[in-house]
């Protein structure tokens, strides 16, 4: 699916998100609390959107990202090499639920807008805290309905009839309809926030970003 919309992939998040998924992205570079010669792993990378924040973030870092959509990875790379960051930057094909990396193997692992997506998101989040060193941050950053608010009823009408409307006009195709189910579908904050726990890690934080919209889950590893 990800490889039919690889190519419209940045703009229609841009424009879907009404532009605020950047600085949702920032959010979760911050939470990981790293700085110096990190080894960071970004799990559905996608384009590498996240990944590059990251590097450019965290300037010693090493960024590795993995995605199953090769597609993806693709525009990832240029978008990199148009960057400068290649050589700091590493796009690999790879799926949460069975990441090719060591145990305790990098310093902090982020995921953006991909866990929603995983067959099996328990044995995902157990992988992220596999690979990821005691003391390090799993951050993930997700879609989901807001709860509750002023704005929540906006929120979910945009999520609702927006989302998938204006992604089938812009790519052409309506997978975007997909978006809007899988965002029903997902957990409620409470719900996900168990599943992190029962993954074997200390939730310490759970934001709610832009009314509800988008949620930064931090779990830490013991």
């Amino acid at each position: 699916m990800f490889d039919a919309i690889a190519d419209r992939y940045d703009l229609l998040n841009r424009i879907i998100s009404l532009g605020v998924d950047q600085s949702w992205r920032d959010k979760a570079v911050r939470a990981l609390a790293l700085s110096g010669a990190a080894r960071v792993l970004d799990v559905a990378t996608g384009t590498a959107d996240l990944a590059l924040r990251i590097a450019r973030t965290l300037r010693s870092a090493e960024v590795v990202g993995v995605d199953p959509s090769e597609r993806m990875l693709e525009i990832g790379r240029t978008k990199l090499e148009k960057a400068g960051l290649g050589g700091r930057v590493l796009l690999e094909a790879g799926k949460v639920e069975s990441l090719p990396h060591p145990d305790a193997s990098f310093d902090g692992a982020t995921i953006a807008f991909g866990i929603r997506n995983a067959k099996d998101r328990a044995l995902g989040l157990v992988e992220m805290r596999r690979v990821t060193r005691s003391g390090g941050r799993v951050v993930v950053l997700e879609l989901g309905e807001p709860e509750s608010g002023p704005l929540a009823g906006m929120a979910r009408w945009h999520i609702h009839s927006v989302v998938p409307w204006l992604g089938g006009l812009l790519s052409g195709t309506r997978e975007y309809e997909y978006l809007q189910r899988s965002i029903a579908a997902f957990p409620s904050r409470v719900e996900f926030g168990a599943l992190m726990s029962g993954a074997g890690l200390e939730v310490e934080k759970v934001e709610l970003l832009t009314f509800g919209v988008a949620t930064l889950f931090v779990g830490r590893v013991p």
